[in-house]
């Protein structure tokens, strides 16, 4: 969301077959880090629910929750990422 050079994010829950900027399902907040301190702003109760639900956040996501207190700091264990020399010899 937001204009042009003036970035601001919504937190929402989306079905993972939706486009990335497609539908979705609820908004349970938003983000403005144009903002001195930066404003976050999210529905604490509503997003417990859908991780309790089994919701899957970004790591990005993940970070601004946990300084928010709303979940714990983690590595998401079910991320598979390539190794670095992969397919070079």
């Amino acid at each position: 969301m937001g204009a042009k050079k003036q970035p601001t994010y919504r937190f929402v829950v989306a079905d993972s077959r939706s486009p990335r900027d497609g539908r979705f399902i609820e908004i349970l907040g938003h983000y403005n880090p144009r903002t001195e301190p930066k404003t976050v702003e999210v529905n604490a109760d509503k997003a417990k629910e859908w991780l309790a639900k089994g919701a899957q956040p970004s790591e990005t996501v993940r970070r601004l929750f946990a300084e928010k207190g709303i979940m714990e700091r983690g590595f998401v264990s079910d991320v598979k990422r390539k190794p670095k020399n992969e397919g070079k010899e």
